[in-house]
């Protein structure tokens, strides 16, 4: 018996090793010039939407869509914020009247009234496995 012991654990370690990954794949289409970065957000409530993320990647633009991978998350709601910062500055630019002057976009395809949508209406529903979001880039 003292033999099967050993082997009990690493059965045990392996299939901790195996378990789900929870993978969130962002894809962003439309976008107008290939420069600059995308910045993607996620953020897992409503109080620190566009304010402070759980996580974001910073991926250079080289073509008209990119895809961004956020691997190993807890399984939630999380909304998404796309910005193309086409002059790489760290910001999105407005005009004097605070419209957006480069790209954007939210989880769903979601757009707010007067401004940015709710976090229910950009989260998404990250589960075990692979979770898939596409995001439309919009340009004023």
């Amino acid at each position: 018996m003292k033999k099967a012991v050993p082997y009990v654990i690493v059965f045990l370690l392996l299939a901790q090793s195996v378990k789900a990954q929870t993978t969130l794949e962002v894809s962003i289409k439309n976008i107008k010039e290939p420069k600059g970065t995308i910045r993607v957000g996620l953020f897992n409530n409503e109080k620190d939407f566009l304010k402070k993320p759980v996580d974001g990647k910073v991926v250079d633009v080289t073509s008209h869509s990119v895809a961004v991978m956020f691997e190993n998350l807890q399984p939630g709601d999380y909304a998404i914020s796309v910005i193309h910062d086409k002059n790489s500055n760290g910001d999105l630019d407005t005009n004097i009247m605070g419209i957006p002057k480069e790209g954007f976009g939210f989880g769903n395809d979601s757009m707010g009234l007067f401004g940015p949508p709710s976090f229910d209406k950009a989260k998404v529903t990250v589960k075990e496995g692979l979770v898939k979001a596409e995001i439309t880039l919009k340009y004023f």
